[in-house]
């Protein structure tokens, strides 16, 4: 599959342009009409598709949740008041964290259609109307958690499909670890061609799944039909009563119940809210419910069933299909989660907290189909270590709920800022609505902390990593953006000077990249200090990333003359999208441009950063900001500039 090749981020002022625009209206934004929604057959095959990519993560849960919740109490024998206790525990969360808050309440708050914590951050930028600083950091602990979460994922979910190859052959669990392996090996090394070839497939498989798992619970559950009574919630309150010393433990498994949760409001601008509302109650929520009730069922009736509830439920005969079956839905659980990863990228990308990095294009009909080679290579590796670090699910789901848990709570309190800022909810009203939530998650939140001496410590560790490059490359962008404008000439008083200069004019068009509208970028003053010229027709070009998803086609372009033979262009792209300037010029040229392809230079300045920072904290950010500056893609390549028009200025700046 052909692939088109693009990079994104803010880097130097001279090569991208400043991403802290001044704020929106918010009405704007809370009248505008969510996409996807179409046509009834077009909501159906949203819907499909739904099933197979939102639902991926949350739908491979039953395989190792209730087992997780089970074992502190397996010790001294299980008995039915537990597994009720447990299940009207696990069900309550799943109906209250995904149905009433995703589900009912965050698909609502979109930015145009996009959902996701970095969408959510621009919501609450917007209605701040400034840029707040601690709202930055929660949306990059959100971020940075999200990734711990990617790593995770792939890793416990196709160790727990595969570790069920036991039941089948015993002799086959040495071969557990390199069966998985090789498994994330190759999933990770066909991200490269892309999800459209085998995107189809996902949602009539992952159905055929969410149908064998409710189908299974039936079975069970007609067989003990008084494990139903779980539903009632009193026997939650019952069981952290009795079993107050490994409350916290249980909780903590049974949070992996909601696990993906996540993605249901990441994944909004790719299906829109109905369609994931409707998998959600017409299959996914029926379908975990009854495979829940099922395995409880099963562990009434057959104690022996503990040590792996899930894979027990099917006959002998059946056994090997369903391994086969869960170990495709945790690729498709796995594949769900990792594209997830290059869209938060992206998205970070654009919005100045990540360098720019080198962005593939793997479908021509959908520009959310793409892949970041830098991103899949550091999850690839996080994966294969963690893998090898934990050896098997259980133990890798002590690390999996921290991240999970974490990314929950900060979306919860971004939700409720962005409710209070923007006038939806009054304060009070908005605060009542958040605090069940945040107490929920608060709990789930402290019994996952209780693992961090059992692996909980990794996804932080990773967080707190990933948190310190996004910081510092925010910090450093910022810092080189401010002692870039204190010496900037201003546009207005440069153009009346070159009305009046000797300058030598020579044909032909000149584009420079500019980050200020309002000012000369330094490659222009170089071009003039050192060659002395100027073309007869200069055109400063300044690409700026908004705080929506896609950018409006009326506002895509505008075109100024500032003097004679200067001119201003502004092209403008959403922050979901990836700058083409060769595309965006052909819009320009309806807004009057005029300039000849084959005729005409892009002139980038390019700038090496050295470190003069004294000794510190400040440096260590200073030097973590330098290096990424190296490894940024080319910006040439970023913009889709023609590669045999550009010329390059450079020199080298101290911080």
């Amino acid at each position: 599959m052909k692939k088109n090749e693009t990079h994104g981020s803010q880097s130097a002022p001279e090569e991208l342009a400043l991403f802290d625009e001044e704020a929106l209206d918010i009405a704007d934004y809370l009248r505008e009409e969510p996409p996807h929604e179409g046509t009834k057959q077009g909501v159906a095959a949203l819907t499909l598709g739904a099933v197979g990519v939102v639902y991926g993560d949350i739908g491979t849960s039953p395989i190792y949740a209730l087992r997780e919740a089970l074992r502190p109490i397996s010790a001294g024998g299980v008995q039915p008041a537990d597994v009720y206790g447990i299940l009207a525990i696990l069900i309550w969360t799943l109906f209250l964290i995904v149905t009433v808050k995703y589900v009912l309440i965050l698909l609502r708050a979109d930015n145009r259609g996009e959902g996701g914590i970095l969408a959510l951050y621009t919501l609450v930028r917007l209605a701040f109307g400034r840029r707040s600083l601690p709202v930055l950091l929660l949306a990059m602990s959100g971020a940075a958690l999200f990734a711990g979460d990617a790593m995770i994922t792939p890793a416990v979910s196709v160790l727990g499909a595969v570790e069920g190859m036991g039941l089948i052959l015993p002799s086959l669990n040495d071969w557990v670890l390199p069966l998985t392996l090789v498994i994330l090996v190759a999933l990770f090394a066909v991200q490269a061609k892309g999800t459209g070839a085998i995107s189809y497939f996902f949602g009539p498989l992952t159905v055929v799944w969410f149908l064998v798992l409710g189908g299974a619970g039936i079975v069970q559950i007609i067989a003990a039909p008084h494990i139903l009574s779980s539903f009632n919630p009193v026997w939650a309150f019952i069981f952290l009563q009795n079993h107050a010393g490994v409350a916290f433990l249980v909780m903590g498994a049974v949070f992996l119940a909601v696990t993906g949760a996540e993605a249901l409001y990441a994944d909004l601008g790719h299906f829109g809210r109905k369609p994931i509302a409707m998998a959600w109650f017409l299959l996914v929520f029926p379908a975990l419910v009854l495979t829940y009730l099922g395995q409880g069922a099963l562990v009434l009736s057959d104690p022996t069933a503990l040590d792996n509830p899930f894979f027990r439920m099917v006959p002998d005969s059946f056994l090997a299909p369903l391994v086969i079956l869960a170990t495709a839905a945790t690729v498709i659980a796995s594949q769900a989660v990792i594209t997830g990863a290059f869209s938060m990228a992206r998205g970070a990308i654009q919005l100045g907290l990540l360098p720019r990095l080198r962005i593939l294009h793997t479908s021509s009909m959908q520009s959310g189909q793409i892949y970041i080679p830098a991103v899949n290579s550091v999850l690839l590796v996080g994966v294969v270590v963690l893998v090898l670090g934990f050896k098997t699910s259980s133990a890798l789901a002590s690390a999996y709920g921290i991240a999970v848990t974490g990314t929950m709570v900060i979306t919860t309190i971004l939700a409720l800022l962005y409710a209070i800022m923007s006038g939806i909810l009054r304060p009070w009203i908005a605060v009542i609505i958040a605090i069940p939530f945040l107490l929920l998650e608060g709990v789930f939140l402290a019994a996952n902390l209780t693992k961090i001496h059992d692996g909980g410590y990794v996804p932080v560790l990773m967080a707190l990593c990933l948190m310190v490059v996004m910081w510092s490359w925010f910090r450093g962008t910022q810092d080189f953006l401010a002692r870039a404008k204190k010496g900037q000439v201003a546009l207005d008083s440069f153009a009346r000077a070159m009305s009046r200069s000797s300058v030598h004019i020579i044909p032909g068009t000149a584009f420079f990249l500019n980050p200020d509208v309002e000012s000369v970028p330094t490659a222009l003053l170089h071009n003039l200090k050192h060659n002395r010229v100027l073309h007869s027709q200069t055109i400063l070009l300044t690409v700026e990333t908004l705080r929506v998803p896609v950018a409006d086609t009326a506002d895509r372009v505008s075109y100024e003359q500032v003097s004679e033979g200067i001119a201003r262009l502004i092209l403008r792209f959403g922050f979901m999208e990836t700058p083409n300037v060769s595309r965006a010029l052909g819009a320009a040229r309806r807004e009057g441009l005029k300039f000849d392809v084959m005729n005409t230079t892009f002139f980038l300045g390019r700038r090496r950063i050295v470190v003069t920072s004294p000794k510190g904290l400040e440096r260590v950010y200073d030097q973590i900001y330098a290096i990424l500056s190296r490894l940024s893609a080319d910006p040439t390549e970023y913009y889709h500039l023609p590669r045999n028009r550009v010329v390059e200025l450079g020199e080298r700046v101290a911080i």
